[in-house]
This record gives structure tokens, sequence and C-alpha cells, in this order.
């Protein structure tokens, strides 16, 4: 019998299933890994926006961590929303002797608006989560967040990358989905550089792109694809995704996980 590769998501619940790890799990079985979860907050949350948000304390985070990575272990790790500077700092003490590739999307806001990490986290962030992270992919509000670089055009786009490696992560995937035109991004370490780009889809029902973006990554990873090679896959994952799009309730619906199997 074939054991799939495991990769773990160390995120908040999306209850309307769009982000959060409920879009990690769903982009991990149609990659071909199994999912695992560690649920860091309760989100009330719809296609209108988040109603409200609940952080699991430290100690839940850490058991739920301890008892998927002792007994089933893992081959990659995908963090999204850690919300505080407490648990932020929890998840690199647990991840920092891992040993294995770490997707780390510095979750800041919602698709939304509304604010997902606290003011006092982004320091922690930058300084105790980015520094573990194979790769790093923040998309322009989170650059603007944790560096102060503004973003408002292709160029801009590796100023942003440099302002992130030197938070320490070996790769950067700087999301450029928030610019006119192609839908871009910046893939590079430093020396390398990769520029993914995709049609733009003209299709308002995005929800759920960065984190799928980051599992999709992640679960490449897992399965033995080099950065490059798994950023580029999962780009062509998440545009399928993107225009595969279907709109739920009165707001913004999630992108379509199982668009390859429908």
């Amino acid at each position: 019998m074939t054991i799939p590769p495991r990769v773990l998501t160390v995120a908040g619940s999306d209850s309307g299933g769009g982000a959060g790890i409920q879009a990690d799990l769903k982009t991990m079985l149609a990659l071909g890994v199994h999912g695992m979860s560690v649920v860091t907050a309760v989100t009330a949350q719809n296609s209108l926006g988040v109603q409200g948000a609940w952080e699991l304390p430290a100690e839940a985070v850490r058991a739920q961590f301890r008892s998927v990575v002792d007994d089933i272990g893992v081959q990659a790790v995908k963090t999204g929303m850690l919300s505080s500077a407490g648990l932020v700092t929890t998840v690199a003490e647990l991840l920092a002797p891992l040993g294995v590739p770490v997707v780390v999307d510095p979750v800041g806001v919602s698709k939304h608006g509304d604010p997902l990490l606290a003011a006092d986290a982004v320091e922690v962030v930058r300084t105790r989560l980015l520094p573990l992270a194979t790769v790093a992919t923040p998309n322009l509000d989170e650059v603007r967040q944790i560096t102060g670089v503004v973003v408002d055009g292709e160029p801009a786009m590796r100023e942003a990358a440099a302002a992130v490696l030197k938070c320490g992560p070996r790769w950067v995937l700087i999301k450029g989905g928030h610019l006119s035109g192609d839908a871009v991004d910046l893939l590079t370490d430093g020396s390398s550089e990769y520029w993914l780009r995709a049609p733009r889809h003209d299709n308002r029902h995005t929800h759920g792109t960065g984190c799928t973006l980051a599992s999709a990554v992640a679960s490449f990873l897992a399965r033995g694809m080099d950065v490059p090679e798994a950023a580029q896959a999962a780009k062509e994952y998440v545009t399928g995704a993107i225009e595969a799009g279907f709109p739920l309730g009165g707001g913004i619906g999630p992108v379509d996980h199982a668009w390859r199997q429908r």
C-alpha cells in the first residue's frame, strides 16, 4: 500500500469553507498528499467577511502539533493565520527543529479587509517565523505590513522581494495579484529569479487564493519538487482554481479546489 506524502497546515478555520484550513486540506487532497491540521483560531466567516475570530490557547496548538508530528510525521508544513505574537512564537518554537520544508503565508488581512494579525505580532513574524521559511508567500498588502515597501507595479516587486529576504526566508514568492494586467508573481532567492505569469480571469470569486497557493507549494515540495518547480506547478493549479471560482452567498465566492476533477 502506497502512503502519500504528509503535509501539515497550521492555520485558522474558515467556517465558510473557502480559505484557511478548509482550503488547505482541499488543496492537499486535490494534489495527492495527505493533509493534516493544527487549528490556531476559529472564525465565523462567510462570503461577506469575518464576523468573529477566537484564538486557541497556545497549549491547544502545541498539543495538536505534537500529536500529529510525533506519531504520523510530516514532509512539509504550511502556516497561515496565527493572529497574535504569542501564537507566532509558539509555532516558531515548534517548527525550528523540524527539518522539513516550511511555507509561510504571513496572513495579515482577509480578502474582505478584516485584520487577522495583531499589530504587535508583525515584528515576531519578521524575526521568529520568516527565518524558518523555505518559501514565504506574501501578497502586496502583507509586503507593506512586514517591510513598509509599497508595490505599485512590477519593477517594485524586486524591491519588495529583497526586503522580505532580509527577514531570512530562503525563497520569497511575491504575489502580484493586486496589480493590474496579467497575474504575475515573482519567485526569488536573491540570486535566481522566476517570473510566474498567468492570464487574469474575469471572475470575482477568488476567496482563498493565498491559502490555496501556499498549500499547493507545500504539497508539491512534499512530493519531491524543488522550489521553482513547486511554485510553477502551484501557480498553474491556483490559476485554474480561480478561473473555476463560483458564487456562494451574497459576496465573494471561493476558488474551486476540485476544478481538475469536475
